[in-house]
């Protein structure tokens, strides 16, 4: 339905130093990539250990792979190979628990509510000395420092003495100086102990502000110190610099940091985790498809490189496969195939029963099926035309079986159905419904344009489906692209002859109805109207007036191209000359503010290649190549790999390479389209660009932390989501296989 309203990349150009040409066809083109080398890189996910109730303080990854993890209701462990969470105190020790680590003996310590405990040869023992609670650990090779608001122990096995420095009560990390000594954050500001030594600082000279709440030392030996504003980084004692919101840390309370052995600090805060690169980059994760919880308790790393990171609702694992776009390729392919093809070949999105978790999915259905699944057959059409694999023509052939039943099933001369499904499905979305007369006014008076249609499914005429009508013109647009994708790059001679006829047969529906598209009742569905007499003499539709005049001009020349009959071509021609509609979509890249939707734009992508790849006259085709670049300069900063990819198809261009393999590499295995609420974070600004309607994120975030995608959704959105949906990838896979067929990403 219409919305109202680096890893480092081998990028090889053409040799070994930039050039000025393009190997394919010698045409000038910018300095960037042309052609991508598919190679390894490092794919993160993660993996959730849920404590729902407990409130993870700290975590511990041991030397044997096994985690650890200190809460609010006592120590419980996994262990490595297992899910489950097993308490390791018994109930007289068991209560809220502060601070875990391990020393190099192996010995794990424990510091909770009465006392400092160490774990040995599978034998618990409470350690004598230490007066509860112990709230923060440091170990240096056998030595073990417990502090807690009522004191500062050091230590080992063989028992522990009470240091005499004078300490603030409310101590929240402690961690080794390199030598003997140790640096200490508290609510009151940074100490440095020695053994015969204590500084203490706490003044905005030397921190951001003096509530210290967690330290780590990066790679070349600068303090990190995180807490209430940000991150003060130190070099010998000194401050050298800081992080605030204004360089990317999420929220102003920063409550964790640690060094990552890939030597990115990672810093934990109450909108999640923002990781610090070496080579300047950063990067967030945040939300649910990252975190149990926005609220980052403490992180730690195990050999193999995972982070392990405690919070409220439980343990959060990042980890990381190494994977290529072909292997990614094939990862999203298996998902699509087991979860989102239903009969007789859907493709869409999976509905979960149980939120978030994939193994409770079950089929639904979408106003959107037939778009989606014109951009499947567009995929399968493309990845043949790459790689000559019978099973993607065939599975094409599926596609367009079905997008072409939505015709048949309606019993009409040329009208299609948004969607089908079985006539025994008792659940749907968008049912059947009455309304009242003031309901039919109080809509009319919102949407003067409105169509009140209470009978949306039908029961079709062998009553194997119900279908569902009021089908919208993206619907047609999604369509047309698909045929024309599969009519170019997989059809064979009499499968061309079946999509020829498919096509004129609707188009000849649209003729016979002033072009629009006439629903079972005999008037235009709500959104489907191309007539001149709406578009252009119609003041409510001079909004819809540039996208569906150049939607009608690409629908026409697409069933003249197919099946050579000269009325399309009469039709598209009588348009253009006594309708002016080569004059309105002129003014496509030019919409008034109030009317852009980004919903438009990919209906928009989806018919340059049909008015460039079927135009032959020389003057139209200028035009229409013309249009595309002028469309395409505003179009370049969404990073659309989609788009990018319809532009050097149309114009033989290689643009843009960089910005779609990133993205192509940056998106998550994760498809649950879990919710993400950008407006959580003090790091950007809320803005009404590039649309005027939505709240919007002031930067494009990366593919890694932005909504589920699918291309007609404005991917610049603020917040939104819902963990009953998991998508399906073909949004991945189109571009990927369309990359791969233009020669632009390697095997």
């Amino acid at each position: 339905m219409r919305p109202i309203g680096k890893q480092l990349i081998a990028w090889l150009l053409c040799g070994a130093i930039p050039v000025l040409f393009s190997c394919r066809n010698n045409k000038t083109v910018d300095n960037e990539p042309s052609f991508y080398q598919d190679e390894a890189f490092s794919q993160e996910y993660h993996e959730a250990y849920p404590m729902e109730g407990n409130d993870v303080r700290a975590v511990l990854p041991d030397r044997d792979g096994n985690v650890w993890a200190a809460t609010a209701n006592g120590v419980f462990r996994k262990m490595k190979d297992s899910g489950n969470w097993v308490p390791m105190l018994d109930g007289n020790a068991n209560g809220p628990s502060f601070a875990l680590a391990q020393d190099s003996t192996g010995t794990i310590w424990l510091g909770i509510w009465n006392g400092l405990y160490q774990y040995k040869n599978s034998t618990f023992s409470k350690v004598n000395g230490p007066t509860e609670p112990i709230s923060a650990i440091c170990t240096k090779a056998g030595t073990v420092h417990a502090i807690g608001p009522n004191g500062f122990w050091t230590g080992n096995v063989n028992g522990f003495r009470l240091q005499k420095a004078t300490l603030a009560r409310s101590v929240r990390d402690a961690i080794t100086d390199g030598n003997d000594g140790l640096w200490i954050a508290s609510d009151v500001g940074l100490y440095h102990w020695t053994p015969s030594h204590l500084e203490h600082a706490y003044k905005t000279d030397a921190l951001i502000a003096a509530y210290t709440k967690g330290l780590s030392f990066n790679h070349d030996g600068k303090l990190w110190i995180g807490g209430l504003g940000g991150v003060t980084i130190q070099r010998n004692g000194k401050k050298e610099s800081e992080l605030r919101t204004t360089d990317g840390i999420p929220s102003t309370y920063v409550t964790a940091l640690r060094l990552a052995p890939d030597s990115a600090m990672w810093v934990g805060t109450q909108t999640g985790v923002v990781r610090f690169r070496k080579d300047g980059t950063r990067s967030l994760l945040f939300s649910r498809r990252w975190l149990l919880d926005d609220q980052v308790n403490d992180i730690a790393f195990d050999a193999e490189g995972t982070a392990w990171i405690a919070t409220p609702r439980g343990v959060s694992a990042i980890k990381k496969r190494s994977m290529t776009l072909a292997s990614k390729s094939n990862f999203f392919y298996n998902v699509l195939m087991k979860r989102h093809i239903r009969a007789p070949w859907i493709a869409g999105q999976a509905h979960l029963r149980v939120p978030g978790d994939t193994t409770s999915w079950e089929p639904e259905d979408d106003d959107n099926d037939g778009e989606y699944t014109g951009n499947y057959l567009a995929m399968e059409s493309f990845r043949y035309a790459a790689t000559k694999d019978p099973a993607a023509r065939e599975n094409a052939k599926k596609a367009f079986g079905f997008l072409k039943l939505l015709q048949e099933v309606t019993g009409t001369n040329g009208f299609f159905a948004r969607t089908i499904i079985p006539a025994t499905w008792t659940h749907m979305h968008d049912g059947n419904r009455t309304y009242t007369e003031r309901e039919r006014a109080d809509e009319l008076v919102k949407e003067p344009r409105f169509k009140p249609v209470e009978t949306r499914w039908h029961l079709s005429g062998d009553k194997k489906w119900l279908w569902k009508g009021d089908t919208s013109s993206d619907e047609m647009c999604g369509h047309m692209f698909g045929y024309y994708y599969y009519y170019m790059l997989a059809a064979n001679a009499e499968e061309k002859k079946v999509i020829a006829t498919h096509v004129g047969k609707i188009v000849d529906y649209l003729m016979q109805h002033k072009l629009n598209f006439a629903d079972v009742d005999g008037k235009a569905t709500r959104w489907s109207v191309w007539s001149p007499e709406q578009l252009n003499r119609d003041p409510e539709w001079l909004p819809d007036r540039n996208q569906n005049s150049m939607e009608m001009l690409a629908f026409l020349k697409l069933a003249h191209f197919m099946t050579g009959n000269a009325k399309y071509q009469h039709e598209y021609i009588r348009l253009i000359e006594k309708e002016h509609y080569l004059d309105n979509m002129k003014e496509v890249t030019k919409q008034n503010p109030a009317w852009f939707i980004y919903f438009d734009v990919v209906l928009q992508a989806y018919l340059y290649p049909i008015l460039i790849g079927c135009e032959k006259d020389p003057e139209r085709l200028r035009f229409y190549k013309n249009h595309l670049e002028e469309w395409f300069t505003k179009r370049r900063g969404d990073h659309n790999p989609l788009i990018n990819f319809i532009y050097n198809h149309c114009l033989d261009k290689k643009a843009e390479l960089k910005n779609s393999v990133d993205f192509l590499i940056d998106t998550p295995l994760d498809l649950v389209d879990w919710p993400i609420d950008h407006r959580k974070r003090e790091d950007i600004q809320v803005v009404r660009a590039p649309t005027l309607e939505d709240e919007q994120v002031s930067e494009l975030q990366p593919a890694s932390i932005r909504l589920t995608v699918r291309w007609d959704k404005n991917p610049w959105t603020l917040a939104g989501g819902n963990p009953e949906v998991e998508r399906e990838p073909v949004f991945w896979l189109l571009p990927y296989w369309m990359g791969r067929y233009l020669g632009m990403i390697s095997k």
